[in-house]
């Protein structure tokens, strides 16, 4: 997404320049009203922009005022800045430090002409999205991995009820689910629900009622 004010503050070649470029990289462009110069959202994460296409040696103080306002609004912002000589590079520099930015919050990337600085600003977003993607991937690895360890678990104790296997185990899990679940169901639920015999509903029925049994030697 574009800002229309900072679009018509721009001039036609350079937002024919954008139009492409998102174009290239599978990005569409929309121009709406909003507070940042760009949003993009990518893999679920939405990263701001503000972006100086020329920087102003006279009026540095509105840029950091607007900055500290969209860095409460925005968790991922970035500030793009257009340095091409050395005397806004300078001014640029020194207005930093003296209005006491904390670096890297948010964090300011200066380059030396704005092709360069839409250029960066791609990048880093699609960077977001790909570590947001490996964030989720990973999530759901450690979620297949505690899933796995549970199911073990869960076999382990059914099993230890003698005469159960890891076939009926599972048909428990399938048909009645967790083992609180198992532990108050009755014989005649585990009967209907399952394929496991009046012997074995017995044993399972019993394992969870009965000390004398569950505490006694496990004989197969």
């Amino acid at each position: 997404m574009m800002s229309t004010s900072w679009k018509q503050e721009q001039h036609p070649s350079f937002i024919d320049f954008i139009s492409s470029f998102l174009h290239s990289n599978s990005y569409r462009l929309n121009f709406l009203q909003i507070a940042p110069d760009f949003i993009f959202n990518n893999g679920g994460t939405s990263v701001a922009f503000i972006f100086i296409t020329n920087w102003d040696c006279d009026d540095s103080s509105s840029v950091f005022s607007r900055v500290m306002t969209l860095k409460r609004q925005f968790r991922h912002l970035y500030v793009v800045v257009s340095v091409p000589t050395k005397e806004q590079n300078d001014s640029f520099n020194g207005s930093y430090f003296k209005h006491a930015m904390e670096i890297g919050n948010p964090t300011f990337v200066p380059v030396s002409d704005p092709e360069m600085g839409f250029e960066k600003i791609v990048k880093i977003a699609h960077a977001r999205g790909v570590c947001k993607r490996q964030d989720v991937i990973s999530m759901m690895k450690l979620e297949r991995k505690r899933s796995v360890e549970q199911m073990e678990c869960f076999l382990r104790v059914i099993t230890s009820i003698p005469g159960i296997d890891n076939h009926d185990a599972n048909a428990l899990a399938g048909a009645i689910g967790s083992i609180e679940a198992i532990s108050k169901a009755s014989k005649a639920f585990i009967l209907e629900n399952t394929d496991l015999s009046v012997d074995k509903a017995e044993r399972i029925y019993r394992f969870f009622r009965d000390p004398n049994y569950y505490l006694g030697p496990k004989i197969n």
